[in-house]
């Protein structure tokens, strides 16, 4: 079974959000594209999902401030601006993500002492959100993941899937996805290649939808 995952793409962080990543917006024309053309039989959407006083909030820290590093239950942890609250507009998906496709939302984030990147569990890594079985409960054998932020909850994601889920094979759309730092998605993307992840675009995954064969195919040619 073909699963797209579209990691957090909400209005925190695209343009206007309290934590936006530079043109992050871009990446719904992109994801709307690959769930109408994709070939698709499941669309997961993940979603951040914080309490107002969550511990990975640079307010929660008095005198921090948003982007310095800190320490969440003993752990180094960069310090944020209060994001993607639970109820709020900022936490709601980018309102022309096409969210009637999207078959499954797994949220993440909401225990207030550990932060939650990774769709499948918390950075700590002591608790699965469910979303590993989930997948494997419905037979998920290719897993394409895209959406935000590529060096943050993107890479996260991919990592988790390759050591989460047996014998699925995991691909980064790259032009669905947008990062925070330019050296950070660079190293995120050598991290995830050299994890098992294929790099692919969405032009060659709609493509393979229509012809019917593997973006490998396309790739290289019998």
């Amino acid at each position: 079974m073909k699963c797209l995952l579209l990691v957090d793409i909400q209005n925190g962080f695209c343009s206007g959000g309290n934590l936006a990543v530079p043109d992050g917006e871009a990446v719904v024309v992109v994801a709307n594209r690959l769930m109408a053309e994709g070939g698709y039989d499941l669309v997961v959407a993940s979603q951040d999902w914080h309490p107002a006083d969550h511990g990975s909030f640079a307010s929660q820290h008095p005198g921090r401030h948003p982007f310095e590093m800190g320490t969440l239950h003993g752990k180094p942890q960069m310090l944020w601006p209060d994001h993607c609250v639970q109820g709020t507009a900022d936490a709601d998906f980018h309102p022309a993500l096409d969210i009637s496709r999207v078959d499954y939302v797994q949220r993440k984030g909401e225990h207030r002492n550990v932060d939650s990147y990774s769709a499948f569990r918390d950075n700590d890594h002591a608790a699965l959100t469910g979303l590993s079985v989930y997948l494997a409960g419905r037979g998920v054998d290719q897993l394409d993941v895209c959406g935000l932020a590529t060096d943050y909850c993107v890479r996260d994601s991919v990592l988790d899937a390759i050591l989460l889920i047996p014998g699925i094979s995991v691909r980064l759309v790259i032009d669905a996805c947008r990062g925070i730092d330019p050296e950070g998605v660079t190293a995120a993307i050598a991290g995830m290649s050299a994890a098992g992840a294929t790099i692919i675009t969405s032009a060659g995954v709609i493509a393979e939808a229509k012809d019917g064969v593997s973006t490998l195919e396309h790739l290289f040619p019998k």
